[in-house]
């Protein structure tokens, strides 16, 4: 059990013959008892002091671990926005591509249609100028032959 100032001061010593002189002792006790109360409160701040600064020590340890948390959950967050990312750029990546395919295979399909129509639109003039030419042909032939002449003799004869 620790030594207190008032055990320093009830100390009550034996007396013997040729003993120390008690006024003496009893000041020095006192004056131990002072520098042991000054001690005592000393320590006792000190203690306050080490508490206050060990709450301090364990507020900021938990500001800390707090913030290392935040910081890796920040950290899995951004990884996971990064990886939805990538992944979103990737879907809207194959859904251009399937776009791109399609508008190129429509643009085919439609080129070979217009291809096949112009085709037969070619053989349709084709056709429609031969059957031009033959009747042009055929009435020429007709304008060619003598009858005309003598219908343009009998009209002329009939007119006068």
């Amino acid at each position: 059990m620790p030594l207190t100032p008032l055990d320093i001061h009830n100390k009550e010593f034996s007396r013997k013959l040729r003993g120390y002189d008690e006024d003496e002792v009893n000041e020095f006790l006192d004056h131990i008892m002072k520098d042991f109360e000054a001690l005592i409160r000393e320590n006792k701040e000190i203690q306050n002091h080490n508490k206050l600064l060990q709450e301090k020590l364990d507020h900021f340890a938990n500001i800390e671990e707090t913030l290392s948390k935040t910081i890796i959950v920040a950290q899995e967050a951004a990884d996971e926005v990064k990886h939805n990312a990538k992944k979103e750029a990737q879907l809207i990546l194959k859904e251009a591509e399937k776009n791109a395919d399609r508008i190129v295979n429509d643009a085919l399909a439609k080129s070979r249609r217009i291809s096949i129509e112009v085709e037969e639109l070619r053989k349709q003039a084709s056709i429609y100028r031969a059957r031009f030419r033959t009747l042009v042909e055929a009435q020429l032939e007709l304008l060619s032959q003598d009858g005309w002449d003598q219908l343009e003799q009998v009209e002329l004869k009939e007119l006068i």
